[in-house]
């Protein structure tokens, strides 16, 4: 179902990226026609077949991303990314295993403070 969904989605996306290029930054898509056909005097422009249709896709994209949503939290069960087996090292002790604290850290051998290589070496 989620499959099925996001295929439904990207192609409303390409679909809306393509209507919204085809159009004109003046209202008018294709310039067809002159302008936004809204008449003379009148201060908003006239509904075009292309407005139409950027909201049709518009409303489509923000349902099919609200479905895909819901379907994601609904498969999710739950549980978090931590609570998965084999993300955190294991705590052992052993010779050669992994110490806790700094692990990052390197050894030191003393209380002298780190420093860097030098370049000429």
């Amino acid at each position: 179902m989620e499959n099925i969904v996001l295929t439904i989605h990207l192609i409303i996306s390409l679909c809306l990226i393509g209507i919204v290029l085809i159009q004109r930054s003046e209202g008018g898509g294709l310039g067809i026609g002159g302008g936004g056909g809204g008449g003379a005097m009148s201060g908003r422009p006239g509904v075009t077949a292309l407005g139409k249709l950027t909201w049709l896709f518009g409303i489509a994209f923000v349902i099919t991303s609200i479905t895909l949503t819901v379907l994601a939290t609904q498969n999710s069960g739950g549980s978090s990314v931590l609570d998965g087996d084999g993300l955190l090292p294991p705590a052992t002790t052993e010779e050669g295993a992994i110490p806790s604290g700094d692990v990052l850290l390197p050894p030191t051998t003393g209380d002298a403070p780190l420093t860097p290589p030098r370049v000429d070496e």
